[in-house]
């Protein structure tokens, strides 16, 4: 067994001890962020930046009728700026609190936490082991969780396709628990020997400038920076905000030139706060905004690979104008119909959409040529937690895709029983800039039907009311009223 599968198995056996308090999936997570994180100062020798009260080994000796209060009294501190001089460990501890009620559980937790062994021969395992913790988090916690953690074999994959170079900036406006960025840092690493390749100032630039990310939600962006912290990676460019709001067009989150991301999918608080987003401004979800960002985000010859759900593909209004400005600046050269049930929170059915931005700054006519569409999706087998999704199932359209991360590689139409197909530009104008195309005829029925776990088949039945009510919304827009509330919306999904 790999050593952090070993060692995540074990931590995660310790959250049925918090559960029964009450405690959720995610908060235990978190508990773990903190205790995780002192722990790692200390097996690294760099507990400078923390007070001698709040380090591990003080934390470890406390008596155990003092050490809760002392380990409350620590994240307080930390997250103190006037206590604690390096900004990385405030940001981590920002208003943090613990929901461990007994000192006897917090105890264990430091016990067990304190008798792992944490360093193979090759690597050590923290960030491998708080990965899997993340993926353990979004495996049991269905409702909310998807929204900011995409299977990992996925991001893998397009990470693959996209090919991140050195020097480059890399951009994720959802960041989520950083599972994009973190994949592209890996593959670099991989290419450039731990960037040792590199000169000193190229270095200085992967590992604090070259990868940028904004996350909305406080409890999310700490996750972020402990799992940014625990791959080595500086969170000089990583901000908690709203990348809908003006924060997403400051300076340093222009001119990408790679974007990868999931951006949520469903209502936002509210129509985005940027002037620059011309076309979207007013719609009130998030994924169409969030195409406008990434379009106007990448700099002139950029790429970009971003999972969108299907409805992108076909909402009329709005919608429609998106795809027109997105075949218009940008070649939009590929698009992966995804198969069902690969989100452990959603049934939504989604694509990952592949393009590049002009090297004109607004083309006279259209930057697309035509558009590639791979059905992973017709005749897929039911993927949840029983069956999970795998790098392999995506072997074959990896192959049709080709080597060049622009999608010029040399490719071949499959034809109507094929899984690959080419559409040029009229024949999608002919379609009203339509874009959700099928070919295939499914006669395996639908792949639902062999969910067995009771949570997936909970959560497809949510995805579908979800995908419903989201119809519902854009007719909603379409129509110019406001007779759904985005209130209403969000409860009757509950």
């Amino acid at each position: 067994m790999n050593p952090a599968t070993d060692l995540v198995n074990r931590l995660w056996r310790l959250c049925a001890m918090l559960r029964k308090d009450g405690v959720t999936y995610q908060q235990y997570v978190t508990e773990l962020t903190y205790l995780l994180f002192l722990k790692m100062a200390s097996e690294q020798k760099d507990e400078s930046r923390i007070p001698e009260a709040y380090r591990w080994g003080a934390l470890k000796s406390a008596p155990e009728t003092e050490v809760l209060q002392r380990y409350r009294q620590a994240l307080i501190d930390l997250g103190n700026p006037k206590k604690v001089t390096d900004l990385s460990v405030v940001a981590i501890f920002q208003n943090a609190a613990t929901i461990v009620r007994e000192p006897v559980n917090l105890r264990r937790l430091i016990d067990a936490i304190d008798g792992l062994h944490w360093f193979s021969e090759e690597r050590d395992a923290f960030g491998d082991t708080y990965e899997g913790l993340l993926q353990k988090m979004a495996e049991e916690t269905k409702r909310g969780a998807g929204q900011y953690f995409t299977p990992r074999v996925l991001i893998e994959v397009m990470v693959r396709l996209m090919q991140p170079q050195t020097s480059e900036v890399i951009q994720d406006p959802a960041a989520g628990t950083g599972g994009f960025l973190i994949a592209a840092d890996r593959f670099m690493r991989a290419k450039t020997d731990r960037y040792f390749d590199l000169s000193p100032k190229q270095q200085a630039f992967q590992l604090q400038l070259a990868l940028r990310g904004i996350e909305n939600v406080e409890d999310t962006f700490r996750l972020l920076l402990m799992n940014l912290h625990l791959h080595e990676i500086a969170p000089e460019h990583l901000d908690l905000g709203d990348t809908l709001s003006p924060r997403g067009s400051e300076p340093k989150f222009k001119n990408a030139d790679l974007i990868l991301t999931n951006p949520p999918f469903g209502p936002a608080g509210g129509p985005p706060t940027r002037d620059d987003l011309t076309i979207t401004d007013r719609v009130s979800s998030y994924q169409l905004p969030f195409v406008e960002h990434c379009i106007r985000a990448l700099k002139l010859g950029g790429r970009a690979a971003v999972v969108v759900p299907d409805n992108v593909l076909f909402d009329d209004g709005k919608g429609r104008q998106l795809r027109q400005r997105l075949m218009n600046w940008c070649d939009l050269h590929t698009i992966l119909r995804l198969p069902t049930g690969i989100f452990y929170a959603q049934g939504v059915k989604t694509n990952v959409l592949f393009f590049t931005r002009s090297k004109e700054e607004a083309p006279a006519t259209d930057a697309t040529e035509a558009v590639w569409i791979y059905d992973l999706r017709t005749g897929a087998p039911a993927y949840g937690k029983t069956n999970p999704l795998k790098t392999s199932d995506f072997d074959d359209f990896v192959a049709a895709f080709g080597n060049d991360a622009y999608g010029r590689s040399p490719r071949t139409d499959q034809g109507e029983q094929g899984r690959f197909r080419r559409f040029i530009r009229a024949e999608i104008a002919a379609r009203g800039d339509n874009l959700d195309i099928t070919w295939l005829k499914d006669t395996s029925g639908d792949p639902e039907d062999g969910l067995q776990a009771p949570e997936d088949i909970a959560a497809a039945i949510e995805g579908h009311l979800v995908a419903a009510l989201e119809e519902v919304r854009a007719l909603v827009e379409e129509l110019g009223g406001n007779l759904l509330a985005d209130h209403t919306i969000e409860e009757a999904v509950k």
